[in-house]
């Protein structure tokens, strides 16, 4: 297999993805959809390539002594590799967001005026121990019509670089040029930071990764952030929830996956309901291996319940623990949620409409449930196919940001020869 070509530095790659950008934003969808069916074959079949190199990253990991969530998402499998093709090839169904007209309409003189959706132009990805977003992001950044830069993690630089090797493999056989997708394998982190600035070059960032992460893109940018957000989910038990679905929920959100950012991390349970379920929560937490970090009432009620410091209620375990806090009502659930809440996933589970009705209106976070998990905050289970990240905040983009979070808008006037 072919390695990537390297540029000197940051900038040259940058200068060469812009480069691409103008060629991708003139091909057709059937252009990028035949490169997208490329690179998802090829990855199938160099399979083997990639998770060799992935057995580096996780050796070294290993060694470095790094946690098991950490580990879950580096760890790469066959069917894990199958999965980024799948879903290179669900992107392929989904329309394409650019030359879309959003709204048009003609003026009195004539000049007729629409609205059009387009590329962002070149991407700026930082990301962590993730090798699927390697892949994910590539794909929608390439349907959408965008180039991208990425920069994962040096605890998976071995991954990402297979993976990256065997995507420009790929395009080489297709109308879409190599260079629009740039993996920076330097690990200095000064090199690294001037993707920062260089808004000539480009267009937007995207971290995804944890709070320092974030907030280090955050405070040293220049260029715009799309900014995604940390994952501290809570789940509030009203006291009119059924029991079993409340336990259902409760364990799915925090034991499918823990790992993951829509993963909840803090249950909110309503005293009254709690003094008639407490057996079967305790059950439900033990069977399933769970610590709880609770406050007086919860250390009281539930055996084996840790008292919780203030630290559990802002912390994205990402793993088997959870904050446990007791309440009275729905607004000391919803006071709790505003204090400590990083705006991505909420549920109640309930059935009085008067406290949902409260709950949906005053939570403030980029997805709400009522008697679900909040495990569907996620691209792909939402109908988005493939997503590129979670945003927690207001502008541009809110929520699993799929296709259409790529692109922006132009006007374009046409007219006869009209002046003002």
């Amino acid at each position: 297999m072919d390695h990537i070509k390297e540029a000197v530095t940051v900038e040259e790659q940058a200068i060469a993805a812009k480069a691409a950008a103008k060629k991708l934003a003139l091909l057709t969808t059937a252009d990028k959809n035949e490169a997208l069916l490329a690179v998802a074959k090829q990855l199938e079949q160099e399979y083997e390539a990639i998770l060799t190199a992935n057995d580096m990253d996780m050796k070294a990991g290993e060694e470095k002594g790094y946690d098991a969530a950490f580990l879950d998402r580096l760890q790469l499998t066959r069917e894990r590799i199958n999965d980024f093709a799948n879903g290179l090839k669900e992107v392929i169904e989904l329309e394409d967001p650019t030359d879309q007209v959003v709204s048009e309409w003609t003026l009195d003189n004539g000049l007729h005026v629409s609205r059009i959706t387009v590329p962002l132009g070149v991407i700026g990805m930082i990301y962590e121990a993730r090798p699927n977003v390697t892949a994910d992001a590539t794909g929608l950044a390439l349907k959408s019509g965008n180039a991208i830069v990425l920069k994962g993690g040096s605890s998976a630089i071995h991954t990402n670089t297979a993976i990256v090797n065997v995507i420009q493999e790929a395009l080489q056989q297709t109308k879409v040029p190599a260079d629009a997708v740039q993996l920076i394998q330097s690990t200095d982190r000064k090199e690294t930071a001037k993707l920062f600035t260089m808004k000539e070059h480009i267009d937007v960032l995207i971290p995804r990764g944890g709070a320092s992460l974030i907030q280090a893109v955050v405070d040293s940018a220049t260029v715009p952030v799309l900014e995604t957000g940390v994952g501290n989910c809570h789940m509030y038990v009203d006291e009119s929830a059924d029991a079993d679905m409340a336990i259902r929920t409760f364990l799915n959100a925090k034991t499918d996956r823990p790992a993951v950012c829509n993963a909840l991390e803090t249950l909110i349970v309503h005293q009254a309901w709690l003094e008639r379920n407490k057996d079967a929560l305790v059950k439900a937490l033990q069977e399933n291996g769970i610590q709880a970090h609770g406050d007086e009432t919860a250390v009281q009620v539930l055996p084996g319940c840790t008292p919780a410091a203030e630290a559990d209620w802002a912390n994205e375990y990402l793993g088997l623990d959870v904050a446990v806090r007791v309440v009275d009502s729905v607004e000391e659930a919803i006071d709790h949620i505003d204090r400590y809440g990083t705006k991505h996933s909420e549920a109640i589970i309930s059935e009085d409409e008067d406290n949902v009705s409260k709950f949906m209106k005053a939570v403030d976070a980029a997805a709400l449930y009522h008697n679900a998990s909040t495990r569907f905050t996620d691209g792909h289970a939402l109908g988005f196919g493939a997503e590129i990240g979670i945003s927690t905040q207001k502008l541009h983009a809110r929520g699993p940001m799929g296709l259409p979070a790529l692109t922006t808008y132009k006007y374009v006037m046409k007219g006869n020869g009209q002046t003002r």
